[in-house]
């Protein structure tokens, strides 16, 4: 019988180059293809054969709990854990300890996005039984990450975000440990910015001659998507969009009026009424939302309730309840929250009058 592993998956942090989305949500229910990031992540293990999840929150456990539930939803049990303070990833391990007790366990950050799952992943460690064993892949910028080092197949050095760095292998957001990690823990010391860096607490494992196994994400030459993305930046987020995108099946649930042309792959989710426009895919236009006399170009998530009118968008995600009336121009590239205004004033002289939260950010071409 398989070893039944337990899922960590944390969901802490600030979002900060999110902001002002994450002034106001955790940056994992940031939506790509209509549904919050960290619901991804869950159905992942559920699909692995893991259904014991521990969620490590931070400020916003709140809403991360009411989003999630108790995980029946997802065919989970849920249990949350939060954490303290944001001390690193090794520190959220730490505070999971009595709910992961002696298991070997998936962790799994939540703002992380891995296209094809995890299922190899678990088995190979299963299988292989090693003391740890990390998920790479290759990235142009290894620098902003964690990055490992490899000899014969073997890991023998890993360094986070490294100024110089040896490889391109970058650890990505998935991790599977036995119990032994919480001993390397333990006999490592928070880094120069204040956190127990699990870098550390796996180079510990690697010093100590205990199994660290690497699993490389390979991209078929002809992809056009990658096939992992860690979401903490918006186009990074608007990668993740099209990654999800892209692998959904078309379905018209809604209304779809006169006057309307459709290409590609489009989902018009129950209540959604589309007129007079134009609908390229991949696009997903969500529950209730009201599209007429518009533009909805490829790459782009409409969310529930809202209202796209004589207006243009593409490669782009739209929170629920905005709306977005009479402009000129196409808006592009761009992540629009929940119950936004954009709009274009009848009065002159024409001017641009904006009220904007804390690190917005307009582009005016």
């Amino acid at each position: 019988m398989p070893e039944a592993l337990k899922g960590l998956i944390l969901s802490g942090g600030k979002g900060t180059r999110l902001r002002p989305i994450t002034h106001t949500s955790a940056k994992q229910l940031v939506p790509v293809g209509n549904k919050p990031i960290l619901f991804y992540a869950i159905e992942a293990l559920v699909a692995a054969g893991i259904e014991e999840i521990g969620i490590v929150t931070g400020d916003t456990h709140a809403e991360v709990e009411a989003a999630v539930g108790d995980g029946s939803a997802f065919g989970a049990r849920c249990t949350f854990i939060q954490q303290t303070a944001p001390l690193g990833l090794a520190h959220a391990v730490l505070t999971a300890r009595d709910f992961l007790a002696d298991s070997s366990f998936v962790m799994y950050l939540g703002d992380n996005l891995v296209r094809h799952g995890i299922i190899p992943l678990v088995e190979e460690f299963r299988t292989s039984r090693p003391d740890a064993m990390i998920l790479l892949a290759r990235v142009p910028e290894p620098q902003h990450f964690g990055v490992a080092e490899l000899e014969e197949g073997r890991v023998v050095r890993l360094v986070e975000k490294p100024a110089v760095p040896r490889s391109d292998l970058a650890l990505v957001g998935v991790y599977l440990f036995s119990p032994a990690i919480f001993g390397a823990i333990d006999r490592i010391h928070y880094s120069a910015r204040g956190e127990l860096e699990i870098t550390d607490a796996i180079q510990e494992l690697i010093d100590e001659g205990k199994t660290v196994r690497p699993h490389i994400i390979t991209t078929p030459q002809q992809a056009t998507v990658a096939t992992w993305k860690d979401t903490g930046r918006l186009d990074d987020l608007l990668e993740a969009n099209r990654i999800v995108l892209d692998d959904m099946s078309p379905r018209v649930e809604g209304e779809v009026g006169v006057g309307v042309r459709i290409e590609g792959k489009v989902i018009v989710e129950v209540g959604a009424q589309v007129h007079n426009s134009t609908v390229r895919g991949p696009t997903i236009i969500g529950r209730g939302a009201t599209v007429d006399d518009a533009y909805i170009g490829p790459y782009t998530s409409i969310g529930p309730g809202c209202v796209i009118r004589a207006a243009e968008i593409e490669h782009s995600i739209v929170l629920g309840s905005a709306r977005i009336e009479d402009c000129d121009g196409i808006i592009q590239s761009s992540l629009i929250g929940k119950e936004c205004v954009i709009r274009r004033s009848r009065v002159r002289p024409r001017a641009y009058k904006l009220m904007m939260g804390d690190h917005s950010v307009v582009e005016l071409r």
